[in-house]
């Protein structure tokens, strides 16, 4: 078949079958536009999801008639010069408007802050009007209808309108926390209005808009560099976390991305402490030179690529690790409101009557009323006495020395008052109570006293009779001997065993009989992809987890008051004592004043 040129319009509909997949893509295009243009208000409307009406209203700088025609023009734009290596704008392909304007009607209306009247344009699939003269403010209102109709087919990919709506107001909620300074409105037939108030530089403030009050309530900063590499935001502590990835947001150089490498650098920093199947609740800012990322990776420009991956990679995991062993140990606060939903008042219910309990004649109430009136100098003593608490049943069989009971305003974590069911521990702090389960306290501490033991001497070594030979790839085989000495440490001997084969002579006593042949390709894949070898250490971790959770404090436990402040005491010297080994929280605590608002007063 010869070869031919295709039509302009082809070409662009080809485009955009990779720029515009769905009415959130084209949104997310035009609101980079509108934030390229220096706006400071952005108004974006719809109607059926997107697909009937998207439009989005500026007040930036506007264009003149003669950018406005190049503007729909392909591979036009105001924000690329002859290079790729210095982009710090959203936008810089020049495909958006032409690639919208082919598959859909749209509409451009503009006006410059000097110009004393405003031009607009239309496309109707593909076929460009000339530009005529428009009243108009100054900014730019783009109006996209019909979105697709151009491409029948594409419309049958298309989701429900309840859906596309909800991913348009996902993009919106991205760009929201990227520019707390931009005031963000979203509204429609389709949706109540969503609306983001303009935070200045207070971007904790903004993320709270997006992500709600408790985020703020539960968040850490996060403010690390590394040879260049600036990364901020903040990040939740691991018991406030979620059932999905949705609200970790992650921006490069100011733009949203949805990276993979960062999305795994997350999940490797809460592994020990959040559980399987949870997510956390993160937002972080990567600032480094244009030079060393690549975002012309994909269209939708969601992805991009690092010059150097292990440095980023290494930037985020450590400094989120950091924070949380710096204020990380907190319980959420969410898991007081759902203490204080499960004791909402009117779910007792008051015993039945009977006679045996209730008194039955006017002369029994009245002394059941002196008697609580006037209550023996004996039982008042005993009330009122600053250290009574309630007596364990292995307190009653075996009794000890009466000690002093710690003040609750010297601790953190208060002063033990009571053990309920051989399992929770109640103490009082200076402004509230905290619940601690004993058992995943208990674990959380014997794990990290074998964590520091683990990597505060070499790993034990068990010698091969016959050593493991495992075949790999002459790269393969460079970079695990160019880690042999930390492998070593770990209790894993290797040596080179000609070109293209590793050598295993001892493994870590701790793993027992072992598949040193799957251990080693593992790492070489590690090695290869992130340029770190984590899997070792991570094997000898969880199996100390699982030594900790077995040698613990069990449930059902009597434990005297001394040796449960102990356990408080190890729990604030302890980083990470906050979660169990199974990323579970420790501990609860309820504020004095949520106390109150249970019996109403407050």
């Amino acid at each position: 078949m010869a070869i031919k040129q295709l039509s302009e319009t082809l070409i662009n509909q080809i485009a955009a079958g990779e720029v515009i997949e769905r009415p959130a893509s084209a949104a997310k295009e035009l609101i980079e536009n509108a934030l390229d243009a220096g706006a400071s208000r952005i108004e974006i409307a719809t109607a059926g999801g997107g697909k009937t009406l998207l439009r989005v209203t500026d007040n930036g700088s506007g264009m003149t008639p003669h950018d406005l025609e190049l503007a729909v023009r392909r591979h036009c734009t105001s924000k690329l010069d002859d290079s790729l290596f210095d982009i710090r704008t959203l936008g810089f392909r020049g495909e958006a408007l032409p690639s919208i304007g082919s598959v859909a009607r749209l509409s451009i209306t503009t006006r410059t802050a000097g110009a004393s009247e405003g031009a607009v344009i239309t496309v109707t699939g593909g076929k460009t009007e000339a530009v005529r003269p428009s009243p108009a403010n100054t900014g730019t209102v783009v109006e996209v209808r019909d979105l697709f109709f151009a491409t029948p087919a594409r419309l049958k990919f298309m989701k429900t309108e309840k859906a596309e709506a909800a991913a348009i107001s996902e993009v919106v909620r991205r760009m929201a926390i990227a520019f707390p300074a931009v005031r963000f409105v979203l509204s429609g037939s389709d949706r109540s209005t969503l609306e983001f108030p303009a935070t200045g530089d207070d971007r904790l403030a903004r993320m709270a808009q997006v992500l709600g009050k408790d985020f703020r309530d539960n968040a850490i900063e996060i403010d690390a560099a590394r040879e260049d590499v600036e990364l901020t935001g903040f990040a939740g502590v691991p018991t406030y976390n979620r059932g999905n990835s949705l609200q970790q947001y992650l921006f490069v150089n100011g733009r949203p991305v949805q990276d993979k490498l960062l999305l795994s650098a997350i999940r490797a920093a809460y592994s020990e402490t959040i559980p399987s199947g949870r997510y956390p609740v993160a937002v972080l800012s990567i600032t480094l030179d244009p030079a060393l990322v690549d975002v012309n990776v994909h269209p939708a420009k969601s992805d991009v690529r690092f010059r150097d991956p292990g440095l980023i990679r290494g930037l985020i995991i450590g400094a989120i690790r950091e924070a949380l062993s710096r204020d990380g140990d907190r319980a959420a606060t969410t898991g007081a409101r759902g203490m204080m939903q499960a004791f909402r008042s009117g779910s007792y219910r008051p015993p039945p009557w009977t006679p045996e309990t209730s008194p039955s004649r006017p002369a029994q109430f009245g002394a059941m009323l002196r008697t609580l009136a006037e209550p023996s100098q004996a039982s008042f003593a005993t009330l009122a006495t600053p250290s009574a608490r309630i007596a364990t049943p292995l307190e009653r069989e075996a009794p000890v020395p009466a000690q002093e009971a710690p003040q609750p305003q010297s601790f953190p974590l208060g002063a033990v008052r009571a053990q309920l069911h051989e399992n929770y521990i109640v103490a009082q702090t200076n402004d509230g109570l905290v619940i601690v389960d004993q058992h995943a306290a208990h674990e959380r501490l014997v794990f990290e006293a074998m964590r520091t033991a683990l990597h505060s001497r070499p790993v034990a070594a068990q010698a091969l009779l016959i050593p493991e030979i495992v075949d790999l790839a002459e790269d393969d085989c460079d970079r695990l001997m160019a880690h042999a000495a930390e492998f070593s440490r770990l209790g894993l001997a290797i040596e080179r065993f000609g070109p293209g084969a590793i050598a295993v002579r001892e493994t870590p006593a701790m793993l027992g009989e072992m598949d040193a042949v799957g251990l080693v390709r593992q790492l070489a894949d590690e090695l290869a992809e992130w340029d770190t070898a984590s899997g070792l250490t991570s094997r000898l971790e969880y199996l100390a987890a699982t030594m900790a959770c077995h040698g613990s404090v069990r449930s059902g436990r009597r434990m005297r008051t001394e040796e449960m402040n102990a356990l408080l005491r190890q729990m604030e010297a302890t980083p990470g004592s906050g979660q169990c080994n199974h990323g579970r929280p420790t501990y609860i605590e309820l504020k004095l004043s949520d106390i109150e608002r249970l019996f109403g007063r407050s």
